[in-house]
């Protein structure tokens, strides 16, 4: 089940599956991977001398498309209670690290990375499984967690989107991560900035800002001509039934109607005296 040379392998149908536990076997990942499509092999790197895999491996496809079709259906599942992280094994993932890491904090205890990962990947492509601190001893969550994004454009959206917002009841606290190497910088700096735009690996790996469904842009047309002016609504009510016009009082005739005759002396109207 393990593949050959890696030069023999064909890299663009070849998927990367990392995080993996340490009882994942091969047979699982090709059980678990052929549901995506047909498998050509399986490849988990283990130690020469405990023979234990090294928490990731390789999942070659008949072709490209298959490949790309498991990216989408099993990244972030978990296998036995780990997320998993399964992308392009090409070899020019690790150069997409261009300094877009960011800081999260007060997280709900509930959080995991399966959650992180899908509400931050609609900002942009994410390099690595989200990473939640956790205790060694209990694997609970400390409440804070890292994210490496692969372009400054999807980290500033990130930040600018997600900062103080509610998740899971509470808000959460984001910024750019504190460096490694350098004690009291930050990620973000005019620098990487720089050197990000320079590098083509990461131009050509442009991750999406926008979501996958929004509407299209509405296309610019032609001013018509304004609606005709509404008449103004007739007195009694704006819209409603138009009301009868007052009556007039007892003895007086409507104004459309010419007064009656005068009635003969003497005499009232229908032969009754007055």
């Amino acid at each position: 089940m393990a593949a050959g040379p890696i030069a023999e392998r064909n890299q663009d149908a070849t998927i990367y599956v990392g995080g993996l536990d340490e009882k994942v076997t091969e047979a699982l990942l090709w059980e678990l991977f052929v549901q995506a499509g047909p498998v050509v092999n399986v490849h988990m790197p283990k130690d020469r001398v405990t023979q234990a895999h090294q928490g990731y491996g390789f999942v070659e496809f008949m072709g490209e498309e298959d490949a790309d079709y498991a990216i989408k259906i099993m990244n972030m599942i978990k296998l036995y209670g780990k997320p998993i992280r399964v992308n392009k094994a090409s070899a020019h993932q690790k150069n997409l690290d261009v300094g877009a890491n960011i800081f999260i904090g007060n997280l709900d205890p509930e959080i995991d990375e399966k959650l992180l990962y899908d509400t931050f990947s609609a900002f942009g492509v994410i390099l690595q499984t989200p990473k939640i601190m956790r205790d060694p001893d209990t694997g609970n969550s400390k409440g804070f967690a890292f994210i490496n994004f692969a372009s400054f454009e999807a980290s500033d959206a990130a930040i600018e989107a997600m900062n103080g917002q509610y998740l899971c009841n509470r808000p959460i606290s984001i910024s750019y991560a504190f460096k490694k190497d350098a004690k009291g910088e930050r990620h973000g700096s005019a620098a990487e900035r720089l050197l990000a735009a320079q590098n083509p690996l990461s131009q050509a790996d442009r991750p999406h800002t926008l979501f996958a469904d929004a509407p299209p842009p509405p296309q610019s047309a032609p001013s018509a001509p304004p609606p005709p002016a509404v008449p103004p609504p007739p007195p009694g009510g704006s819209g409603g039934p138009m009301m009868p016009p007052p009556l007039p009082p007892m003895g007086v005739p409507p104004p459309s109607m010419p007064p009656p005759p005068f009635p003969p002396s003497g005499g009232g109207w229908g032969g009754q005296q007055g």
